[in-house]
């Protein structure tokens, strides 16, 4: 009943609205049909005059072409008939070439008007005076006249200077044909038709009337116009009109009603003459037509009202129906979100768990390392923990803030020139720790990538990286492996893009074919005891797939419990125009040693490339096999690349035994994708010159390899030599605490820092400093009075010689993509987000600090 009431509003308000949008259309559409009757009519009208129009129009083209045909051919006497010739020579010659043309007549005319006529009975003009003065100006023209036995003719006149027979020189020569010529070709005396037409001169007089003569009165008040004994007579006011059109030779339409009925008519001037073209239509022809359409479109303007307001009454019966469906509709939404809620309660729950851990991991170690503060060994212990827990929080919470961007639609990519070796390196080193827990074996492959700089995002390339390698990392037990691969193929987007495969495969725990469905879905978990103990969100493949989508790629899974997974990407990224290296080595023989088959092929491959003659083998015993033939034959490796991590003999142990058979000549690098601090004193004692990291890319043999060649480059030895000794940089941040944690991190790598309150007070610094006195200004990005963004344009439009060269450096909490891409487009130069990571702080220092010694 209650429900019935709120309803009662609603159904008063659409039967009321039905009741007058009813009236409403009815009034509209009655309204329309007589305004549409009316238009109609005049549009008729309009279309009536713009036929008659058109009718003259090619009446008028149709005599001028005529009557310039005959024009060419008087012009053709006058032009094959010379005036040299004698009197009755000339005379029988013109006679005879009109003749042959199609004339009746022919004359000469004489300066006062005087007509001499050589061919036919004699001929004038009906109105000498006009035709006469055309051809002392040398004009072309025809006009209407009479011959002798009061035939009327059509007279064609040009100017000629012929010798006539009083010992004159006439003005013109004078064809003629009969009036029926034009009637004839002009069609003007046709019966039945439509529409009828007369030819009249500017005075009203007739030149060819139609049989037709309603209009008779008509013409007689256009001739009392032009009379000047009659100009007391009074003329209809269209007659008037009509007349000041042919005084002006303009073009005019009028209508003139004959004995109630109207008719229509349109006159045109004709060329080359003083005549007046003037159809006639009789209106009423139309006017039935127009009659019957306006009762048509009246009956149905009425049909089309009813079926609107049938449809109108459809819809006001639907509409209930509607409700009902809308609020079932309502009720399995409120049951999604209740879902999504509980989901998210789930989620919450594990969270809470999951952030309390490490949570409760760097509260306990920071109280152990203050009770322990003179056991060193103990706070770097606690420190270390501390710093792993932090980093894994870290993990968390932007997994939580990347879905809250993405489910509200505002995350975005920031496309950059990146280096697939940096970041595959990066990833590298941020795994290690992680896989070195676990006693995991990492193997990383890369194969035939030739375009190592390209066009992307590159955070969210190593947050993809990164999640699928801290997913195999989890999910794989102790002692399992591990493998990254990367190779290129062509791409089908064309030669400006190359296609990149990534391949990340372990040997863990798998996953069901049903958890497979899910996994991409937002907080979802694999359930079960298998995973209890694993600390996750449950987003990293929801965030994972929404950015290998935005970027246009592809992901695909491989999985089967207990016996691992494989994710399988692709990539199609720009390629970077970059000026590349000419990478080119001696061509020394080259031994690589590991017991990953795939790594050594495809290391010998680049190897080659780059002019390297290498062999390889996979166990250490072999590798010193090997060696040793190859020094019998005095034909001995010049350079040896060995894994540290080998079945049997490690690479260290094969060291050992290659330089007791050696000794120290032949350098030994050691390759690994472990971290080289960890065994570099074993190593160095073992007799090992140097290492490599893996990945092995070309790029990283070869800037590796040539110190050891005698190649090394003046630029390396200097940037091997950079220090951030005696750096000066400026710090803007409003926060003390977050002021003294930079101080004392970069005061550690030898960096002096001016600590800038605000952004005002940072601008007002750098002003005021001397040239080269800051080599570098970290910029937070929310702070009073002035915000970073707004620091950096104002330091970048100021008259300092630093201004557009020193490098800002966004150091905030605002770490999303579109936030990264604000810092650029302000003009700063790279972004490094809160909390501060140290390494990475120091990698983009490096790389601006280089850039001034060159």
């Amino acid at each position: 009943m209650e429900n019935s009431k709120k309803l009662n509003p609603t159904t008063r308000f659409l039967i009321y609205s039905f009741i007058g949008l009813l009236i409403f259309s009815i009034i509209i559409f009655s309204l329309l049909g007589i305004y549409m009757s009316r238009k109609s009519k005049k549009a008729v009208y309009e279309i009536g005059e713009i036929y008659m129009s058109g009718m003259n129009e090619q009446m008028s083209r149709h005599f001028e072409t005529v009557i310039k045909l005959r024009f060419s051919q008087v012009y053709g006497i006058v032009s094959v008939v010379s005036t040299d010739k004698i009197d009755k020579e000339l005379y029988e010659e013109l006679v005879y070439r009109a003749q042959i043309r199609d004339f009746n007549y022919l004359a000469l005319c004489s300066t006062e008007g005087n007509f001499e006529t050589l061919c036919g009975q004699a001929i004038y003009p009906l109105n000498p005076g006009p035709f006469v003065d055309a051809l002392l100006q040398g004009e072309r023209r025809v006009a209407v006249g009479v011959d002798a036995a009061g035939n009327e003719v059509v007279l064609f006149g040009v100017d000629a200077a012929y010798p006539m027979q009083n010992g004159e020189k006439s003005i013109g020569l004078i064809a003629a044909v009969p009036l029926e010529y034009i009637t004839e070709f002009l069609s003007l005396t046709d019966e039945g038709q439509l529409m009828y037409y007369h030819i009249i001169r500017s005075d009203g007089s007739f030149v060819i009337q139609n049989s037709n003569t309603e209009l008779q009165y008509f013409f007689q008040q256009l001739q009392k116009q032009f009379d000047s004994s009659t100009n007391e007579t009074p003329v209809e006011n269209s007659v008037k009109k009509f007349g000041d059109a042919l005084k002006n030779r303009q073009e005019y339409a009028t209508t003139f009603d004959v004995n109630g009925e109207e008719r229509q008519i349109y006159g045109v001037p004709l060329p080359y003459s003083e005549w007046y073209l003037v159809s006639v239509m009789p209106y009423d022809a139309l006017e039935g037509t127009i009659n019957t359409l306006s009762s048509q479109r009246m009956f149905i303007t009425l049909i089309s009202c009813a079926s609107i307001l049938f449809m109108l009454v459809l819809i006001f019966w639907r509409y209930f129906s509607m409700m009902r469906c809308q609020l079932h509709e309502l009720e399995n939404t409120r049951q999604m979100a209740l879902e999504a809620s509980r989901a998210k309660s789930e989620f919450l729950a594990n969270m809470s768990h999951d952030i309390r851990t490490p949570m409760n991991a760097i509260v306990g170690m920071t109280a152990i390392a203050t009770a322990h503060m003179d056991d060193h060994k103990q706070v770097r212990n606690c420190l270390k923990k501390i710093t792993l827990s932090s980093k894994h929080l870290l993990g968390l919470i932007n997994d939580v803030l990347d879905m809250s961007k993405i489910e509200s639609g505002k995350l975005a990519l920031t496309t950059e020139q990146i280096s697939l070796k940096e970041v595959v390196e990066g990833i590298v080193n941020i795994m290690q720790p992680q896989v070195k827990a676990k006693k995991q074996s990492f193997d990383i492959h890369v194969e035939k990538i030739l375009s190592e700089n390209v066009w992307c995002d590159g955070v969210r390339l190593n947050q993809v990286l990164l999640n699928l390698l801290s997913n195999a990392t989890k999910y794989t037990p102790e002692g399992g492996v591990i493998r990254l691969s990367l190779y290129e193929e062509q791409s089908p987007k064309g030669e400006d893009y190359v296609r990149i495969h990534i391949n990340v495969k372990d040997n863990g725990i798998g996953m069901s074919p049903e958890f497979l469905e899910k996994l991409y879905d937002s907080y979802s978990r694999a359930d079960g005891t298998r995973v209890h103990k694993i600390e996750g969100a449950g987003l990293g493949m929801a965030i994972t797939k929404y950015i290998v989508d935005a970027m246009e790629g592809t992901i695909e899974v491989e999985s089967e419990l207990n016996k691992g997974t494989e994710f399988h990407i692709t990539f199609d990224l720009e390629k970077a125009a970059t000026t590349e290296e000419d990478m080119v080595l001696p061509a020394w023989n080259m031994l690589v040693v590991d017991d990953d088959e795939l790594l050594c092929k495809t290391a010998t491959n680049e190897l080659k490339s780059i002019g390297i003659k290498a062999n390889w083998t996979l166990s250490g015993e072999m590798a010193v096999d090997l060696v040793v033939q190859h020094h019998k034959k005095h034909d001995d490796y010049q350079i040896i690349l060995l894994d540290w991590k080998l079945p049997g003999m490690d690479g260290i142990q094969v060291a050992k035994e290659i330089r007791n058979n050696l000794g120290n000549e032949i350098p030994i690098l050691l390759i690994s994708a472990y971290d080289w601090s960890e065994f570099e004193t074993e190593a160095r004692e073992a007799g090992i010159s140097g290492f490599i990291s893996k990945p092995l890319f070309k790029s990283t043999l070869y800037h590796s390899l040539r110190q050891y060649m005698g190649v090394e480059a003046e630029n390396d030895q200097v940037a091997n030599q950079i220090d951030f000794s005696g750096r000066r940089i400026l710090l803007a941040e409003d926060n003390e605490l977050n002021w003294e944690v930079a101080r004392e991190l970069l005061s550690d790598l030898g960096i002096e820092l001016d600590w800038a309150e605000d952004g005002q007070v940072c601008l007002d610094k750098f002003q005021k400093s001397p040239k080269r006195y800051y080599d570098a200004i970290l910029m937070d990005i929310r702070m009073p009075h002035m915000t970073g963004y707004e620091t950096t344009k104002a330091i970048r439009e100021t008259n300092h010689p630093d201004a557009l060269s020193i490098p800002i450096i966004a150091m905030s909490a605002d770490a999303f993509s579109d936030d990264i891409q604000h810092c650029l487009e302000c003009g700063m130069n790279a972004h490094i987000a809160k909390p501060i990571d140290v390494s990475e702080l120091t990698r983009i220092l490096k790389r601006y600090f280089q850039q001034s010694y060159f």
